[in-house]
């Protein structure tokens, strides 16, 4: 089994915010990334799938066509947009890391088949250098 991993990049802006909280609450609980003005973080996704080289091309999967699946479905949806308030499949859920994690696995595991037989392994999304979150699947 060999697991091979792209990297991509985007920026975006989100708010950590419970509707059904009051704003003190928030600010207790989410401290500045409840900022009411919302605020950004600069993304590293990388995402890794697993399989076994294609004996004629020796390829997993052809990175090419992962980083334009990637770019596509994922960083064109996301990149200088409000997580909050521009990025339809994060309506109604908090946009915190782990959930935009998530999302990210179900569209890739969604269009993953059409590129390779290889399956998803892991999906990484560093929010900082210092804060990142891994999600290997329900």
């Amino acid at each position: 089994m060999i697991y091979i991993s792209r990297q991509e990049h985007f920026n975006a802006a989100h708010k950590l915010n419970n509707p059904k909280w009051s704003e003190e609450r928030n600010r207790e609980v989410f401290g500045p990334c409840a900022n009411t003005n919302w605020h950004g973080h600069n993304y590293d996704l990388i995402v890794t799938v697993k399989g076994e080289p294609d004996p004629e091309t020796g390829f997993v999967v052809d990175l090419k066509a992962l980083s334009d699946l990637l770019r596509i479905h994922i960083t064109d949806q996301v990149d200088h947009k409000n997580l909050n308030l521009d990025v339809p499949f994060m309506a109604g859920q908090m946009a915190s890391t782990e959930n935009l994690a998530i999302a990210f696995w179900q569209i890739i595991e969604r269009e993953l088949p059409a590129i390779t037989s290889a399956r998803l392994h892991c999906v990484k999304l560093y929010e900082t250098p210092r804060n990142f979150v891994e999600y290997y699947g329900a």
